[in-house]
């Protein structure tokens, strides 16, 4: 048997891989995107929309930088929300959360401060010393959709703080690693877990990462804990990866009066990165 890096049998002087080697044939996308939107209700975003998409994500992400940087003690996220919707009509973008859900949610951001996981409404206190808050922006660019969001320290803050703000980045980085044609989306939770177990922190299994591009929220979800999701990842699939990482228990307890808040049930700190992720023939993309 001819091994794949020896000589071919023609004479040529290449290697068999390079000269005479048998070629699997190529996937026919459109075959695959209708397998998927079939099997899984996923949609396999085509070139002209992928660029789309991307543009929205470019913006968001632009968005969210000039949010980070007047995130600032003193600064109530109220005044964030302002400014955010200031920039979203600059962009010529809407801001997505406005009036998503039920109940509607009220504001353009999300700003989860401290033990507050997810969804947090933006409000009238002021930024302190020793905070940590998640801001995340998404947007609307002519009926297509961009989700980030990253996390800012207010000044000095504490070790557990520190510890799951620096946990879920390198959650988000190791998961982003793992994505490329043919990988099962369980492989995301595995990384994300795996490494947040090393650190002593809990993942958050109640909230998931999730499709986007022509809809906010598409199918897959994309669970950031353990599980056996045995979807294969494919070229044209975009979706979220936005592990939430608490340095105590994983639970979490949404606010029973305006239905979007979550804080973790022991009061313990919370922290979560997050981008959108296009899925190539060769790997993935960071569109945020």
């Amino acid at each position: 048997m001819i091994e794949r890096n020896g000589p071919c049998w023609c004479g040529s002087g290449q290697k068999w891989k390079k000269c005479h080697y048998p070629k699997l044939p190529e996937i026919d996308l459109t075959t695959q995107a209708k397998r998927y939107l079939k099997d899984f209700g996923i949609l396999l975003k085509t070139a002209e929309q992928i660029e789309k998409i991307r543009a929205a994500c470019k913006i968001t992400a632009q968005i969210l930088e000039q949010l980070c940087q007047h995130a600032k003690a003193g600064v109530t996220t109220l005044e964030l929300d302002e400014l955010s919707r200031k920039l979203h009509k600059e962009a010529g973008v809407i801001p997505a959360t406005l009036g998503y859900g039920k109940p509607p949610y009220p504001k353009t951001i999300c700003t989860s401060l401290n033990e507050v996981i997810c969804h947090g409404i933006p409000d009238e206190r002021p930024l302190q010393e020793g905070d940590i808050v998640n801001i995340d922006a998404s947007c609307i660019l002519d009926g297509y959709f961009g989700d980030c969001s990253r996390m800012v320290a207010i000044g000095k803050i504490s070790h557990d703080k520190q510890l799951v703000m620096s946990t879920s980045l390198e959650c988000l980085r190791r998961a982003i690693a793992v994505c490329k044609p043919g990988t099962p989306i369980s492989a995301i939770g595995k990384a994300i877990e795996d490494y947040a177990s090393t650190q002593g922190c809990s993942v958050v299994n109640q909230f998931v990462g999730h499709g986007i591009g022509l809809a906010f929220h598409e199918p897959p979800e994309v669970p950031h804990h353990y599980n056996n999701i045995q979807i294969p990842m494919a070229p044209g699939m975009i979706f979220t990866i936005e592990p939430m990482i608490n340095a105590g228990v994983r639970e979490g307890v949404i606010d029973p009066d305006d239905k979007w808040t979550v804080r973790t049930r022991d009061g313990k700190p919370s922290a979560q990165w997050e981008h959108t992720i296009l899925i190539t023939p060769s790997g993935h993309q960071v569109l945020t």
